[in-house]
């Protein structure tokens, strides 16, 4: 249950007017920032161990899981994520079928293309509009984003997975896009990874990864180090190797200032309820399209094409992107209606 109001959330950030670019990178609240910057007074000057900034890992990695819907031994931990769907791909044998969609943000497809020329695997991407029904007895693996990176569409991932797992195939998800805004239920598919410096408010360098028992059963941790040891303290030195029993075997030692910034980051989403953020989120996308003449859509991303849109944004002091050949906007719980506004106004006037 939520145990803070939107407003209550929204005093905790410090946006300028105009930045309505969280699918590049999310703003720290203020919870985030003060942690991270005391962690940093205390490396400064060598006032404590490391053990205590530490701490920060498994509390993101325990919001993180509630946020998602999966026991926490089911949440690995890392920095970026083509390692984690890296993992996987290289896990396929020679002639997999894996499908993915045209204009899949890249981490979620270099992986398997470099298995492709290294082992053989068969990647074949279709527009994501027939995805779905291009999923048929044959196809091993399907990747897709939870939303889409480029313009927002958001996939229905309860009948995707119910496709998949019904010819056979796996599903993996790039969620970093999506989970902070929109809910998921990382229950329904075999691996999850989501990208913390986004929707979820956090310092670049974290990321997730939900690895489903069956699939964890069958991927080699490569990227194995001491962090990724049943006991953490016990694994500093070898020769001997006592992985753990859960998803913590794919850690990868953790960058201490990141996950400091990070847990509170998650902490306080969860706390707010994502529900919530949602309804605020494509509410305010919602505003801004109709102010363009669109019509209404679910997502917290808008794509649009508008004439010189870049110049008259920048002029008008608001921050956006471009990406594959449009104008891209986004609106997350620190987004107001005066962001909507002021963008509209450079816009059409």
């Amino acid at each position: 249950m939520p145990t803070l109001t939107l407003t209550e959330a929204q005093a905790q950030f410090e946006p300028e007017p105009g930045w309505l670019n969280t699918a590049s990178y999310g703003l720290p609240p203020r919870a985030a920032w003060d942690e991270m910057q005391a962690m940093l007074r205390d490396w400064r000057h060598g006032r404590t161990s490391w053990e205590a900034w530490d701490t920060s890992t498994d509390r993101a990695r325990a919001s993180f899981a509630r946020l998602v819907g999966v026991p926490v031994e089911q949440v690995a931990t890392g920095s970026v994520v083509s390692p984690f769907v890296g993992l996987l791909a290289s896990s396929l044998s020679a002639g997999t079928r894996v499908l993915v969609p045209a204009g899949e943000f890249t981490s979620n497809l270099f992986p398997y293309l470099v298995q492709q020329h290294a082992r053989g695997l068969e990647v074949e991407t279709v527009p994501l509009e027939t995805l779905a029904e291009r999923v048929v007895p044959g196809v091993r693996l399907v990747a897709v984003s939870a939303v889409q990176s480029s313009d927002g569409t958001v996939t229905d991932l309860t009948s995707l997975a119910k496709r998949a797992h019904d010819v056979g195939a796996l599903l993996a998800v790039d969620a970093t896009q999506a989970v902070g805004w929109l809910p998921v239920d990382a229950s329904q598919v075999d691996l999850l990874v989501c990208g913390g410096y986004k929707w979820l408010c956090s310092p670049r360098g974290s990321c997730f990864c939900v690895v489903s028992p069956a699939l964890g059963d069958t991927l080699v941790p490569q990227a194995a180090g001491w962090y990724a040891g049943e006991d953490v303290h016990a694994s500093y030195y070898g020769p001997s190797m006592t992985l753990a029993g859960d998803a913590r075997r794919f850690d990868t030692s953790p960058a201490w200032p990141v996950w400091v910034g990070t847990a509170p980051a998650v902490e306080l989403l969860e706390q707010v309820g994502v529900e919530q953020v949602r309804e605020h989120n494509v509410g305010l996308a919602n505003r801004f399209r109709a102010g363009l003449g669109l019509e209404p859509s679910n997502s917290a991303i808008v794509s649009a094409q508008v004439a010189d849109a870049g110049p008259k944004l920048e002029a008008a002091g608001v921050r956006a992107a471009s990406r594959a050949g449009s104008l891209r906007v986004s609106f997350h719980l620190y987004s107001t209606v005066a962001d909507v506004d002021l963008a509209l106004d450079a816009l059409v006037g």
